[in-house]
């Protein structure tokens, strides 16, 4: 009889694990509290207009081709992949600039903006090469134990991490424009952190995104948790929509299956848990059982920003690029409030993506789906985000996107529009803090220092998703759901 594992959540993570245990005959059932599969990865679907709720940006798409094989699928038999060139716009209130992953051009470009002698590019690729050759290993590891981190693969990968360094610090080695160094941090942001504060070791984000480039899947991100959805149920396991988990049953601590919220019990031999990792520590326990993770002293963790998302329908398409950013005038003041929780900046920055002009799927004809989204302090901040305060707010996005586009009549063109906050990520999302990137990746929560994928507090209960080693972001989301799968192959 097949063993049986039940996942908490639809989410990229979840999906990952639950493809990987089903095509080795694993019994297994997924529950999500939504009408749909993919969590923040979901589609968001208004009156003919399709967004991704919250990635957009496809990195490292190799990652997740292997994990379809692994699964004995292809991942061009279920979404069709279409790389960008050039991959977004950076726009600066005096200049712009268009990285690609053509790495003449982008030299080319990076002189011509900068005005300088900037020979960097050049180091910065070959150097951030052995940086990753040497981190991505560590990142596919479990570090469940502390003899994990005497590992072979970590020791040499210890040179490498530019300890008691940012990433703004290490961009100086290689840049010395003060514009062209910050073009090279916005990256910061997947980590929810400020370049002046990420750890230097995250160089290897930019340098990921000019080795790899960027890809776009027609409709939207959320067509892979969908792909990914067909591949579980071709495999034999079960998702479970509209069924919120209540509880994770523990006994002699162990966990044995779950309590939805109808007041059903079912069993399991593996719980999985993909859920926000601080809403899972505060709401699916009983009191008690966790003692390393508890609300007190979640609260003494570091987590990411939150965000402010603006989902708008247009009546018409914009000649602006995929995927744009819209700096603040003064970028590091604008970090410093989001990092410092004060009330949203008046000066933001502001990310565009113009998917419509790309994929002609996401849209009635002739119009398009505009997805914005602004960097906030989480709910730590004291910001209110009463319906008036969040008009207001909106209002100001909207006026900085006309003032710094070519979209200069953009709010007569809206159609349809949906707003997500800081509070609505914690209070309607479950995400602690309304932290839409999870945890803080600063060194003292990473590797064994953050939640475990086998879960250190009880038994049989594995963890995937942002919360978990290897942290945020859609490509180190997948491996958490496959160093779990390993896990529970190799324990049950």
């Amino acid at each position: 009889m097949s063993k049986k594992v039940i996942i908490i959540g639809a989410g990229p993570g979840g999906l990952t694990c639950a493809m990987l245990l089903a095509h080795q005959g694993y019994d297994v059932t997924i529950y999500e509290k939504e009408d749909r599969v993919g969590g923040r990865n979901a589609a968001i679907t208004i009156d003919g207009y399709t967004f991704d709720t919250g990635p957009t940006f496809l990195m490292m798409t190799f990652v997740l081709r292997e994990m379809f094989k692994m699964a004995g699928k292809e991942l061009d038999d279920y979404c069709k992949v279409t790389p960008l060139d050039p991959m977004y716009k950076l726009a600066f209130p005096d200049k712009e600039l268009w990285p690609t992953s053509d790495h003449n051009k982008m030299h080319e470009q990076i002189q011509a903006f900068s005005g300088k002698s900037e020979k960097g590019f050049v180091d910065f690729l070959n150097r951030e090469r052995i940086r990753f050759d040497k981190m991505y290993p560590c990142l596919q590891r479990p570090y469940d134990k502390i003899s994990s981190l005497c590992s072979l693969t970590l020791l040499k990968a210890l040179p490498h991490l530019s300890l008691g360094r940012s990433l703004y610090d290490v961009l100086g080695d290689y840049f010395l424009d003060e514009q062209l160094k910050i073009a090279f941090t916005f990256q910061a942001k997947y980590l929810g952190m400020s370049p002046w504060e990420c750890p230097g070791l995250f160089t290897m984000i930019p340098y990921v995104e000019h080795r790899f480039g960027i890809d776009h899947v027609e409709g939207g991100l959320s067509r892979i948790s969908d792909a990914m959805a067909e591949v579980c149920q071709e495999k034999g396991a079960s998702i479970k929509l509209n069924t919120e988990v209540q509880k994770i049953v523990v006994y002699n601590g162990c966990a044995k299956g779950v309590v939805l919220n109808n007041g059903q019990e079912e069993l399991a031999d593996a719980v999985v848990i993909n859920a926000d990792f601080g809403y899972a520590m505060e709401k699916l326990f009983d009191e008690g059982v966790i003692t390393k993770w508890t609300p007190q002293k979640l609260e003494n963790k570091k987590y990411s920003c939150s965000t402010f998302m603006l989902y708008l329908g247009l009546d018409k398409l914009f000649d602006e690029p995929h995927h744009q950013i819209i700096f603040a005038n003064d970028y590091k003041a604008n970090i410093n409030d989001i990092v410092s929780y004060n009330s949203p900046s008046e000066d933001m920055s502001i990310y565009v993506r113009n998917a419509s002009i790309t994929d002609k799927t996401l849209a009635p004809e002739g119009h398009s789906a505009l997805y914005v989204l602004v960097p906030v302090a989480n709910n730590k901040s004291t910001a209110s985000w009463s319906d008036q305060d969040t008009k207001v707010y909106r209002d100001k996005v909207i006026k900085r996107i006309e003032e710094r586009s070519s979209m200069k009549n953009l709010e007569e063109h809206i159609t349809v529009e949906k707003v997500i906050t800081p509070s609505d990520w914690q209070d309607t999302h479950n995400l602690f803090l309304g932290s839409t990137f999870n945890l803080g990746h600063n060194l003292t929560q990473m590797l064994n220092l953050r939640p475990h994928n086998k879960f250190e507090e009880v038994d049989n209960c594995y963890i995937v998703g942002g919360g978990t080693h290897p942290g945020s972001g859609l490509p180190t989301i997948y491996e958490s759901g496959r160093i779990s799968a390993k896990a529970i192959m190799k324990d049950i």
